[in-house]
């Protein structure tokens, strides 16, 4: 049975050079704000953008939110669905009505200032890369993180290095701008849905030849107790599991 999505999406002729695309998962109380956030600062620097919130079944009154604020700034769209797929299926919405000639991914929080999406943009357009991500272990990003974090990033970098060979040093921070012509058809064949999405979709533009650019970040890390929430045992195992997976995926293409 095919599940219900509503969007706000209805002219899917017409492009925007910038799409941005932010999950969101039980965000009510700051969703609104963020997103009014995010469109204004974007605007600074770009006119022509699109701001596309998916609304992965929130439990909570985010997709409410959501529609409040793309009534009230026209840069912002929405997608929105009852169940909840996790970030990678959320991720892989978005883009599928992403149109534009770039597609960013950006975390709802706003702990990663959008500001940096201009640096982003300017690279690929000035570069031969296709893709441009932040890098938490870049050495001109600034951090204000915990150490525990710093470890655990360390760690997965080694691990990723030895399983998929990448060139990169950080696959998990919530930033990154590709493309369309690269993401689109990597996303569609997403196998991925949770934590370890970034995974699958950079060992597959890397296996594909794609060039990808690791580029300096500001982060200010301020929800250590949602984050103990979200990161637990099992969730950590279960990111591990899918790590395989996808090493054992990324082989067959």
């Amino acid at each position: 049975m095919t599940e219900e999505i509503s969007t706000s999406i209805k002219d899917f002729n017409k492009r925007s050079e910038l799409v941005i695309v932010m999950p969101a998962y039980n965000e009510a109380e700051h969703i609104k704000e963020n997103l009014l956030k995010a469109s204004s600062i974007v605007s600074g620097f770009h006119h022509d953008f699109k701001i596309i919130a998916v609304n992965d079944g929130s439990k909570d009154a985010t997709d409410e939110e959501i529609r409040k604020a793309a009534k009230e700034d026209s840069h912002i769209e929405f997608v929105s669905y009852p169940s909840n797929k996790g970030k990678g299926g959320a991720i892989k919405e978005g883009v599928k009505y992403a149109q534009g000639d770039y597609i960013a991914f950006l975390d709802s929080d706003l702990e990663l200032p959008p500001i940096m999406l201009k640096d982003f943009l300017n690279t690929l357009k000035s570069s031969d890369s296709h893709i441009a991500i932040g890098s938490k272990l870049h050495k001109d990003s600034k951090l204000h993180y915990p150490l525990i974090r710093r470890i655990m990033s360390f760690g997965y970098y080694i691990m990723l290095k030895l399983m998929f060979k990448l060139n990169i040093k950080d696959t998990q921070t919530g930033i990154k701008l590709f493309k369309a012509e690269v993401i689109k058809p990597i996303c569609e064949n997403l196998t991925t849905t949770g934590f370890a999405f970034d995974i699958e979709i950079l060992a597959t533009a890397s296996k594909k030849g794609y060039k990808i650019i690791e580029m300096p970040i500001t982060l200010e890390f301020c929800r250590e107790r949602r984050e103990k929430s979200r990161m637990t045992f099992k969730t950590i195992v279960k990111v591990f599991k899918d790590t395989l997976r996808i090493r054992k995926h990324i082989k067959n293409i």
